[in-house]
Order: C-alpha cells, then sequence, then structure tokens
C-alpha cells in the first residue's frame, strides 16, 4: 500500500467501525501498514475477517471483530476483546454509518412527486430514526465505551465521519443529510467536552466516493451516468470523484498527535471542490 504519508503509528491501538465498507477498510488497512495495532469492527464479519487475514498475511496486525454499534452490550463485550487482544484503545474512527431507502423520496422536488412514488409525506418515520441512530447513535455509543482507555490514558483521538450533506443538505436525502451536519455538530461538542484530557476530536467529510452503497445513484446498468451523477460533477470543479484512498493522508495528518497537536474541532472536507463551488 502506498501511503502519502509516512507516520509512525507504532504501539497504537486503533479501533475502527464500519471497517467493511469501502472507506474505513482502507482507513484500517492505512494504519496497519503504518504500524498500528488495529481492531476492526463491523456488522459484517465476513468483511473484517476477509481484511484481517489479509493484513495479517502481509505481516500486520489486525483483527476483525461483528458488532452491531447501536448495541452497547455488543460493544462492551468487544471492548473487552480488544483490551485483550491489542490493549487500550489510543485512536477511534467512527465510520459506521449510511442512509436507508425508506428515508429517501424518490424525487428532488416535490411538484415533481408522482402518484404512486414515495414522496417527502411518504417518508417511513421508523426509516428516519434508523438513519439518525446508526450515524448519531452509532457515533455516540462506540465513543463513549473506548474513549474511556483516552481518558484514563490522558491523551487520544476520535476521527469522526462527516458528509458533504452536513455542509448544504442533497436531494432526497433528507434524514441522512440531517444525520450528518448533527455529526459536525456533535465533533466540535466532543472537541470541546475532552479539550482537557489530552483527546483530540476531529472529523472528515468526504465528497462523493462511488461505492457499492451509491452506484445505482451514480451509474446506470449499462455504466453510463445517471443525470444525479452528472449533476454532482457539473458542481465539482475539479470534474471527477473523489477516490477512497484520497482521505488517507487527511486521516493519519489528524490523528497523529505530533502532527495535529493543536488541531482538534475541525471537519476537514475532501471533496474535489464541491464545497467551495457556488455553482457560478
Amino acid at each position: 500500500m502506498n501511503l502519502p504519508l509516512n507516520i509512525d503509528f507504532s504501539g497504537k491501538v486503533v479501533v475502527v467501525t464500519g471497517a467493511g465498507g469501502l472507506i474505513c477498510g482502507a482507513m484500517a488497512k492505512a494504519f496497519a501498514v503504518s504500524g498500528a495495532k488495529v481492531a476492526a469492527l463491523d456488522l459484517n464479519e465476513e468483511a473484517v475477517k476477509k481484511l484481517a487475514d489479509e493484513l495479517k498475511a502481509e505481516g500486520y496486525v489486525c483483527k476483525g471483530y461483528k458488532v452491531n454499534v447501536l448495541d452497547a452490550e455488543e460493544l462492551e463485550k468487544v471492548h473487552e476483546a480488544v483490551l485483550r487482544d491489542l490493549g487500550k484503545c489510543d485512536i477511534l474512527v467512527n465510520g459506521a454509518g449510511g442512509n436507508n431507502p425508506r428515508a429517501t423520496t424518490d424525487n428532488e422536488y416535490q411538484h415533481e412527486a408522482k402518484e404512486g412514488g414515495k414522496s417527502f409525506f411518504d417518508l417511513d418515520a421508523a426509516g428516519v430514526d434508523f438513519v439518525f441512530k446508526l450515524n448519531f447513535q452509532g457515533t455516540l455509543i462506540p465513543t463513549q465505551i473506548f474513549a474511556k482507555d483516552m481518558v484514563e490514558g490522558k491523551k487520544g483521538c476520535i476521527l469522526n465521519i462527516s458528509s458533504m450533506n452536513a455542509y448544504t443538505p442533497l436531494t432526497k436525502i433528507p434524514a441522512y443529510s440531517a444525520a450528518k451536519a448533527g455529526i459536525s455538530n456533535f465533533t466540535q461538542w466532543l472537541a470541546t467536552h475532552f479539550a482537557g484530557t489530552g483527546i483530540r476530536c476531529n472529523a472528515i467529510a468526504p465528497g462523493f466516493l462511488v461505492s457499492a452503497q451509491n452506484k445505482s445513484l451514480l451509474f446506470n446498468e449499462d455504466g453510463t451516468p445517471t443525470a444525479r451523477s452528472a449533476k454532482i460533477l457539473r458542481g465539482t470543479p475539479m470534474d471527477r470523484f473523489v477516490d477512497a484512498d484520497e482521505l488517507l493522508g487527511a486521516t493519519l495528518f489528524l490523528c497523529d498527535e505530533r502532527s495535529a497537536s493543536a488541531i482538534t474541532g475541525v471537519v476537514l472536507p475532501i471533496d474535489c471542490g464541491f464545497a467551495a463551488y457556488s455553482g457560478v
């Protein structure tokens, strides 16, 4: 793995939730390659076990754990396992999150809503609740459990995953946009709350990446860009999507206690210019 920064995380225990996905899987690998002992957490046990096996085969330290980040009891058990297997958590990456079709409208604008389609008035309350829980409580609960190690050690770093939606909400996905705005706000709250303990808390806000989760929104079955994909690129000055590996430099930098020792409460956009562009 060709890392953008050469930072030594030897001796550090890094816990990454959502490590079975594209973004956080790459982050977990980057930390392992940088010398850290990595605990890869995800509801998809097969994905994190595969990641751990691949990294161990290359000589790195990584263990995969199946866990639901909304289940505090499960997380406590995984925390105990991480303590036994790797040691106390030094760095926590809260990467678990996502959207749900039940909290998504079919049309961008109400006046375009069609009979039989799902408009704003048809959004499922339970689906909206799930999206809020997955993104916000899925960050809150792991932090409550793993940050205790950092408080005891009087140092540590928490990195949350926000989104472009946090700056300006995207059409169709009101719950996800609001939940990610909450993550940005919560990041600042945590940075303030833990300021006297030696713990720093920051976030990155990834731009548009192509993943299994959003591929159907960005590309048609024949591989051509969808109308929504074309709109995204028109609003992106660099005229391209972000690659998952392009998040790694900021991730490693913000989590390094030497390079970013005075940086806390920051939400860093990594978006090919999307947040900076007014459209004209």
